[in-house]
């Protein structure tokens, strides 16, 4: 799997004969958290397999909110580091034609309780898994064969091994779930809308901290704000009403064809933005769907986080992911011996809930981007009502909130600083690929 950079495949050469080896395929934001509390329980072994060279930098910003969030983030000892990370929240201000406000979010609307960036968030989560947990970058699963004892498993480049479970934590894309459960099309549903972002230089001299500007037409919004970490960049982020096009979702060419198509001709500073696209290297476009897997698991195969029950945008996935890793990891100390009663169990409790925060992302499009100016007048009209907004906020908190099991852990371990010198540590150092863009509840 590419050179390693420490000398050890294996962060424990002798384990326990009862230990169970666990692929985590992912290293974004469930997988770590997973890792992190596999090895807390003692009787697991992580490995976790990430496609990309290195952790993504940047991002989105991501955030938690509620009790549920909260009380996992304290309980695996991170809630300090999230906390002096924070962006502040991202507030978001709707504009017309001629910058003039029509509609301001203020920051607890789209930045819950902790507001960090996905990528600050991913190197929280990796670094506080490190101690126990074998890391490989830019490698990926090719094929999983389960056996009456384990899952044979083949990568892109590195020889293959078995291991007793594999887990599947790798996006709404999921290669877990394609090779597990079937085509990705039997699982994902296009709810109607595209979401692309992208990095440009800040020369509309957008103030860091201040949020977004956003424009809207029928069914499309154009927003960009100052980049939380370089006051001299600034990130577009643009959504749009369309059917599936078909079109490969790693052709940036096409993708940025398709944005110029939806959004030529609008006043306010979309042409501006639309001409940044020619130099923009880290394009992220995707469309706005919603995962929906008739089982999590198969025999010694489970799906976490967004592969499981994601929604591209809008659907609380990254704080359902982080619950939801601790509650399948608890689920799996119960039982190490019976994986399928503790995916039965870890899919039952979480299921009701992760479909409740989906719906969330079900309508993030139609909230972004209204398709009709009436449905723009109504958004604006009711969201300029401080009662409308409080009672949003409290139905949101009250969608992520789960009475969650106690399960028994050791204590959280003591993290350094930096990854490269933690025992059983595989990394390459490489230029990240892109990112996603910064938006609501993820």
């Amino acid at each position: 799997m590419h050179q390693h950079q420490h000398p050890h495949p294996h962060p424990h050469p002798h384990p326990h004969r009862n230990t169970r080896t666990v692929l985590i395929s992912g290293a974004g934001i469930a997988g770590p958290a997973l890792a992190h509390w596999l090895t807390r329980h003692g009787d697991f072994r992580p490995t976790v397999v990430e496609l990309a060279p290195a952790l993504r930098p940047g991002g989105q910003a991501v955030d938690f909110r509620g009790e549920t969030h909260l009380s996992v983030l304290h309980q695996m000892g991170i809630v300090d580091d999230l906390r002096r990370l924070q962006t502040g929240g991202s507030p978001m201000t709707f504009v017309d034609a001629h910058g003039e406000p029509v509609l301001h979010l203020p920051a607890e609307f789209a930045g819950g309780d902790i507001e960090v960036l996905r990528g600050d968030l991913s190197r929280v989560l990796y670094e506080a898994s490190l101690p126990s947990t074998e890391y490989v970058f830019g490698d990926s699963v090719t094929s999983l064969t389960e056996t009456a004892t384990g899952v044979d498993v083949t990568f892109r480049h590195a020889p293959p091994r078995t291991f007793d479970l594999v887990i599947g934590a790798d996006g709404i894309h999921s290669t877990v779930r394609r090779l597990t459960f079937g085509p990705e099309a039997d699982h994902l549903t296009h709810l109607g809308y595209y979401a692309a972002s992208w990095s440009l230089p800040n020369d509309l001299n957008l103030r860091p901290g201040a949020g977004s500007l956003g424009h809207n037409a029928p069914g499309r919004l154009a927003s960009v704000g100052a980049d939380h970490t370089d006051p001299t960049r600034a990130r577009a982020f643009f959504v749009f009403a369309s059917p599936e096009p078909g079109h490969d979702r790693r052709d940036a060419k096409t993708q940025k064809q398709l944005l110029r198509e939806a959004f030529t001709g609008l006043p306010w500073q979309v042409e501006h933005l639309l001409r940044s696209l020619a130099s923009a290297d880290d394009l992220y476009f995707d469309s706005i769907s919603r995962a929906d897997v008739p089982s999590w698991s198969s025999g010694r195969i489970a799906l976490l986080g967004d592969a499981a029950c994601g929604a591209t945008i809008g659907g609380m996935g990254t704080g359902t992911g982080i619950v939801a890793a601790y509650v399948l990891a608890g689920e799996l100390s119960r039982s190490p011996e019976d994986h399928q009663g503790a995916f039965a169990r870890y899919e039952s409790l979480l299921r009701p809930y992760a479909q409740g925060c989906q719906k969330n992302g079900s309508r993030t499009g139609h909230f972004l981007a209204p398709a009709s100016p009436l449905g723009l007048r109504l958004r604006n009209g009711l969201l300029s009502r401080r009662r409308i907004l409080a009672w949003m906020l409290k139905a949101g908190e009250e969608t992520s909130t789960l009475p969650l099991p106690a399960y028994a852990t050791t204590p959280a371990p003591t993290r350094g600083t930096t990854a490269d010198t933690v025992n059983g540590v595989n990394a390459v150092n490489a230029d990240a690929p892109t990112h996603c863009p910064s938006t609501l509840h993820r």
